[in-house]
């Protein structure tokens, strides 16, 4: 059974830093496409950032570029995701997910076994 579970949010003061960390447990996750997927109060959810498999070619929103970076640490079967520079607009719950194709793209409705979620929450 492929699981996803997240963990790293929180409440931040805007300008802040949070690193997110998405555990998988019954496969190696450094063959799969990961994407973290985040969904604000009364939004649709939106695809924040995405590594694939393999090559680990990354994508970032527009929203997110040049704040937001993704990793993986294959050692501990987890992708990362560092978030700088936070706004309120970050505000949402934030999954990691399993993708579809071997390139990530950032479309949530190409990603399946999502995780629990984990809230993050930028406010003074």
């Amino acid at each position: 059974q492929l699981e996803l579970v997240e963990s790293g949010g929180g409440l931040v003061q805007p300008g802040g830093s949070l690193r997110l960390s998405c555990t998988a447990s019954g496969f190696t996750l450094d063959l799969y496409t990961i994407g973290w997927i985040r969904q604000a109060p009364g939004k649709e959810p939106e695809g924040a950032a995405c590594l694939s498999g393999g090559n680990g070619i990354r994508f970032y929103a527009d929203s997110v570029k040049g704040r937001f970076t993704i990793s993986r640490d294959n050692a501990k079967n987890t992708v990362f995701l560092q978030m700088n520079s936070l706004k309120p607009e970050d505000t949402a719950v934030y999954y990691c997910a399993i993708g579809h194709r071997e390139l990530c793209v950032l479309y949530p409705q190409e990603y399946d076994s999502w995780g629990q979620g984990t809230q993050v929450t930028v406010s003074s």
